[in-house]
């Protein structure tokens, strides 16, 4: 089977909605599912954009069981299985892909520093468990440790392990792990570091995973669509776009401030709320309401909306 046929293109990670009550805010997950796969992507649920660390069980759940009915089995769907307890996440996979899920997707442990042969029987056990494939999600800015190369290539060769998911920023790395996969159809390469996403796919890679995906997935489709015509000068435009669009809730901010500033821009398209989950706490509301005003009128100059 060639995976590059299967898991290839856009897939974003997307955020996780939220209702003033905590729950899973179904239409606003189907509003967004909908925008996917109308221009061509996959979603991504229960990763690090989607706030996966801090929901509780239930609301874990809910959202799959809402991605699921929403997506209605016209696009693949990448469910997020990361934690720090094993049996856990075994059962999370298990659990998920009866509801629905086609791939899973998981991280190292965040906690213990692991030695390669650790991460390796790790991800074997898991893999051998799962009911469906898994992807390895490279996330060290977040876990404190990386996949090595030399583990990712150990773990490529097993059959329910199918891919790379790689946010490392490290263009060495994404060369090197790019030259090793390119050619292989049983693993692919998907790299989540979006500002590298034409020098990616260029190389070789199979797809890529920006969370900017979740306000313009038109424009990461449209990018990868230029390259596949040979149509670089356009897809060079577009990344040069879209890292501006990025830079408007990434730059000065870490990740737990800029996935609330992610959810305001998005409120401002209709696509969801601005509620997010502790320890991720929305801005002051004096802040929030300029910087709502800012992004609405650049977003209008950038015509996104």
């Amino acid at each position: 089977m060639d995976y590059r046929k299967i898991y290839n293109g856009v897939i974003v990670p997307m955020v996780t909605p939220i209702g003033s009550s905590g729950k899973i805010d179904e239409p606003a997950v189907e509003k967004i599912i909908r925008s996917f796969i109308q221009t061509r992507v996959s979603p991504f649920i229960l990763g690090s954009t989607g706030e996966a660390p801090s929901l509780s069980v239930i609301q874990k759940r809910g959202l799959v069981e809402a991605s699921v009915k929403a997506i209605k089995k016209q696009s693949l769907l990448f469910v997020g299985i990361s934690g720090n307890c094993l049996s856990e996440s075994i059962a999370d996979g298990q659990l998920f892909a009866e509801m629905g899920a086609d791939i899973l997707v998981a991280t190292p442990p965040a906690y213990y520093p692991m030695t390669n042969n650790q991460m390796i029987a790790y991800f074997s056990a898991l893999a051998d468990a799962l009911p469906k494939p898994l992807i390895l999600y490279n996330m060290p800015a977040m876990t404190k440790h990386n996949i090595p190369v030399e583990v990712v290539e150990v773990l490529s060769r097993h059959e329910n392990i199918v891919g790379l998911k790689d946010s490392e920023r490290d263009e060495q790395r994404l060369e090197i792990l790019i030259s090793k996969f390119k050619n292989r159809t049983d693993f692919v390469y998907l790299l989540g570091w979006a500002a590298m996403s034409v020098k990616a796919l260029t190389l070789g890679a199979s797809g890529i995973v920006p969370s900017t995906g979740n306000i313009v997935p038109v424009l990461y489709r449209e990018l990868v669509d230029s390259l596949q015509k040979g149509d670089k000068i356009n897809a060079d435009r577009l990344q040069h776009l879209t890292n501006n669009i990025s830079r408007l809730y990434q730059e000065g901010r870490v990740l737990s401030e800029s996935i609330p500033a992610l959810k305001a821009l998005m409120s401002l398209k209709g696509l969801c709320g601005k509620e997010v989950v502790p320890p991720m706490y929305r801005m002051k509301e004096d802040e929030e309401q300029l910087y709502l005003k800012e992004m609405n009128a650049t977003l209008k100059e950038l015509n996104v909306l």
